[in-house]
């Protein structure tokens, strides 16, 4: 992804323009800044009252569900629509072609062109599969069980070997783990993604991608593929649990439209090493758009109009990643705690929390939805165009290779101006609909609807400020 690799001719300059652009900007009278995922803005936008009415949206939805019978939201969220009925054949063959498309892509980045954004696999990892598919995942359901580079080479491997009891074999992964694997590796990969000198080098990232799959294909064999992909490898954690968001529900092979969000209701409380990987999701996301702020930099001494670049930033980037992470749990957690000792709850705080903390999901999608568009538009192109050409010698196998990117489509006030409103939307709609989610939750855990309310006030309220921080984000001047 652009702005990771200090290296580059290409990026280096993109950068050099954007901040000529800021500061030249600068010197302007503007009410407001606005930016969006990597790429920075100036824009005469109402700043103030896109965050008044972002907070004040979260704060009536609260509001209404409080004074709505619980009876109706209930029939609301339960209705489906079928649509038809397909089985899981094709999902080996599916996955084989993944896999191979990965072994591909992992030569290309070893033997391929040295620009990142030239070479199709930090195109592929970065943008289509971490911005792309994420949101995909969050439209249309779980689409990755099909797409990932494990399941097919696994059966092909069950089948080799002869073993019947690999069709589903018993857990061997110590359940006390939880989904702390799972989280070690995702912190590994945020790490890696937001603090790494250069994870955007199409060598670098080959080994490390090559080395995951490895690792992790070992660790299902060892384990048992269900246990490992269910609380180990993280991808699998991380789409999952954003699917649950999808309209499009699969139940005994039948699929279904359903409201967003629907499925989140039906949830089991999560232990508490899943609660900390959803919030490590939010968290990470999060810092991703505040490692780069001027108030950021500016705490440590960083004269963002001077960057000096991620390999001087590995220590205070490191420090905010898990700062990030401990003040979120630490918030969320007390928001639980006083909503169980508002509505008087008896039960196990382990248990509300766990539950609880579904109403997330909305949260760390919208959010990724809002950091990553912006790229998923620009990069995009410049994957279809790599592809086309994945070892740089000549070749136009798709007919994209001699595309232009066209990058004005982030460009300009208008182009700005319908992007940052967008973003905006999708924040305010996903701290709602978390509101709705909550609220469901909540009359799980109080049959009572005054309980059941206060209950969640204080999360509410947690909502309301992450919905602000979440505009701020998007309206103050970046850098890096």
């Amino acid at each position: 992804m652009p702005g990771r690799a200090e290296g580059g001719a290409v990026e280096r300059q993109r950068w050099r323009l954007a901040f000529l652009a800021t500061a030249l900007a600068a010197t302007l009278p503007t009410p407001a800044f606005a930016h969006a995922s990597d790429r920075g803005h100036v824009l005469l936008l109402p700043t103030g009252y896109y965050i008044a009415g972002g907070a004040l949206a979260v704060a009536v939805s609260f509001l209404v569900l409080g004074l709505l019978p619980p009876a109706s939201l209930d029939r609301f969220w339960r209705r489906r629509l079928p649509l038809f009925t397909f089985g899981d054949a094709p999902r080996t063959v599916v996955s084989l072609i993944s896999f191979a498309s990965f072994a591909l892509l992992i030569a290309a980045g070893l033997v391929g062109s040295r620009d990142p954004l030239s070479n199709p696999l930090p195109l592929v990892i970065w943008t289509l599969l971490w911005a792309g598919l994420t949101l995909l995942q969050g439209v249309f359901g779980d689409l990755w069980s099909w797409l990932n580079p494990w399941y097919g080479p696994w059966r092909v491997l069950s089948r080799l070997v002869g073993s019947r009891r690999a069709e589903a074999p018993p857990s061997r992964l110590p359940p006390w783990l939880g989904y702390w694997p799972a989280f070690a590796l995702f912190f590994a990969f945020a790490w890696f993604e937001l603090i790494d000198p250069a994870p955007d080098d199409p060598a670098r990232l080959a080994f490390a991608a090559s080395t995951y799959w490895l690792a992790s294909f070992v660790a299902m064999l060892v384990f048992g593929y269900e246990a490992w992909s269910r609380r180990g490898e993280f991808l699998t954690v991380f789409f999952t649990m954003v699917a649950r968001f999808a309209s499009v529900e699969r139940l005994d092979g039948r699929l279904s439209l359903c409201w967003p969000g629907a499925k989140l209701l039906a949830a089991g409380p999560l232990p508490l090493s899943g609660t900390a990987f959803l919030l490590l999701a939010l968290s990470s996301v999060s810092f991703d758009g505040l490692s780069k702020t001027f108030f950021w930099l500016g705490l440590f001494g960083v004269n963002p109009l001077e960057y000096p670049g991620r390999t001087a930033l590995i220590g205070v980037g490191s420090f905010g990643l898990v700062l990030t992470f401990v003040l979120l749990a630490a918030v969320f957690a007390l928001a639980v705690f006083l909503g169980q000792r508002l509505a008087g709850d008896a039960q196990s705080f382990a248990k509300d929390a766990g539950l609880l903390v579904w109403s997330i999901v909305p949260i760390a999608l919208a959010y990724h939805i809002t950091h990553y568009l912006t790229v998923l538009l620009v990069d995009g192109q410049y994957a279809l165009v790599a592809l086309s050409d994945p070892f740089a010698l000549g070749w136009n196998l798709f007919g994209t290779a001699d595309r232009m990117v066209e990058a004005g489509v982030v460009a300009g006030a208008q182009s700005a101006w319908w992007l940052w409103n967008i973003q905006a939307g999708v924040i305010i709609a996903g701290h709602v609909l978390a509101v709705l989610v909550a609220h469901g939750l909540a009359w799980r855990l109080h049959p009572q609807p005054s309980r059941a309310a206060l209950s969640q006030l204080l999360l509410t309220f947690l909502m309301i400020a992450y919905t602000i921080f979440g505009l701020w984000l998007l309206a103050t001047p970046t850098a890096g």
